[in-house]
C-alpha cells in the first residue's frame, strides 16, 4: 500500500515553558512528527515517519507512534534522542536550549517501501537533513516535496543554545529539488536577509523554490502563488503554546492540497488547523477536519 505522506526528521522529547503553562517533563515534538500527528488527526491514512532516536526514549517513542497510528522507519542507535528547553516570553519570542541531538538520516537508512509515498514532508530539526539525502529522494521519487527547513539554518553554539545562519549556495540547491518552502518569519529573515516577509517570498522565488510561504505566527502567513501573493489571515485565538503551529501549519496544507489542488486553499485551511494547535499542549491535542474547516471558511472572509 503506497504512503499517503512520509514525514521525515528527528523526533524530540521537548521541555516547553510559556507565560500559561510548562510541562510536567519533556514531551514529544519535531516538526515532522507534529506534522505527522496533525495529517493523521485530519484523515491522512497511511503516515509514515523517518528519523533518529536514543535508547533513553526509543521504547517510549515506538509505543507514542503505535498509539497514534503512524508508522516508523527510526534509527534508535543515537546515544541521546534529540530536544530542546523553549521558553517564550509574553511576545511569543523563544529561545531554544539543546537537550539532546540525534544521529543524521542517510539515505541507506531509508526502506524502499518508504519511498512509495505520494508526498514527502522534510521536516529536520537541527542537521539530520542534508542535500545530499534531499537529492536521494528526489531522485528515487516524483511525489511532491514539501519543506519546512528550520534545523537547515540551526547551529548550536557552545551553551547549547541555538543561532540561526544560512549558507545561501547550499540553501538554493536544496530548494531547486522540491515543490514547498515554507520558513517562519525569523528563518525567511536568516535566509534571504530580508525582513518585510513579501519580499522574503519574492526572494525565496527567485532562489527557485516553486511555491514559497512565510508564516507569521498570530498574523497569518504569506503565499507566492504563480505570480500573485496573498496575505492569509490567521484564526484569532487565545494561544497557550504556539510549539507545533508551523509543524501543523505545514501537515495540514498537505491534507487540503491533496483534496484541491489549489494552494490558495490549502494555505487557508493550513492556517485554521494551526490554529487548533495553538490551543492546546502537546502531542494529544484534539483536531478535526470539521472544525478546520469551519475557521477556514471565516478565515476566507477576511481574505484581501
Amino acid at each position: 500500500m503506497v504512503f499517503d505522506v512520509v514525514g521525515i526528521g528527528n523526533p524530540v522529547y521537548d521541555i516547553i515553558i510559556t507565560p500559561v503553562i510548562k510541562t510536567d517533563g519533556r514531551v514529544l515534538s519535531g516538526c515532522s512528527t507534529n506534522a505527522c500527528l496533525a495529517l493523521k488527526k485530519l484523515g491522512m491514512q497511511k503516515v509514515g515517519l523517518i528519523g533518529s532516536v536514543g535508547k533513553d526514549y526509543s521504547k517510549r517513542f515506538l509505543l507514542d507512534m503505535k498509539h497514534y497510528g503512524i508508522e516508523t522507519s527510526v534509527s534508535a542507535a543515537s546515544v541521546h534522542t534529540g530536544g530542546f528547553r523553549l521558553v517564550y516570553d509574553h511576545k511569543g519570542d523563544r529561545t531554544l536550549e539543546v537537550l539532546g541531538v540525534a544521529d543524521k538520516i542517510v539515505p541507506g537508512s531509508i526502506p524502499e517501501e518508504f519511498l512509495d509515498s505520494r508526498f514527502f514532508l522534510i521536516g529536520p530539526i537541527l542537521g539530520e537533513v542534508d542535500v545530499e539525502l534531499i537529492k536521494f529522494i528526489r531522485g528515487s521519487t516524483s511525489a511532491k516535496i514539501f519543506l519546512d527547513p528550520q534545523g537547515l539554518i540551526r547551529s548550536m553554539g557552545s551553551d547549547g543554545k541555538i543561532s540561526h545562519v544560512c549558507n545561501r549556495d547550499e540553501f538554493k540547491s536544496i530548494v531547486e529539488l522540491v515543490d514547498f518552502v515554507k520558513p517562519n518569519e525569523v528563518e525567511s529573515e536568516t535566509i534571504t536577509g530580508q525582513k518585510d516577509p513579501v519580499l522574503a517570498v519574492e526572494w525565496l522565488r527567485a532562489l527557485g523554490v516553486k511555491v514559497p510561504i512565510v508564516t507569521l505566527a498570530d498574523r497569518g502567513s504569506i503565499l507566492l502563488d504563480s505570480d500573485r501573493i496573498y496575505h492569509i489571515p490567521a484564526f484569532h485565538t487565545d494561544a497557550i503554546d504556539p510549539t507545533g503551529a508551523g509543524d501543523t501549519y505545514a501537515g495540514s496544507f498537505i491534507v487540503e492540497y491533496d483534496r484541491t489542488g489549489s494552494n490558495l486553499e490549502a494555505a487557508l485551511f493550513a492556517s485554521a488547523a494551526a490554529s487548533i494547535m495553538v490551543e492546546q499542549v502537546g502531542p494529544e491535542f484534539r483536531m478535526t477536519e470539521q472544525e478546520a474547516m469551519k475557521r477556514k471558511n471565516a478565515i476566507r472572509g477576511l481574505l484581501k
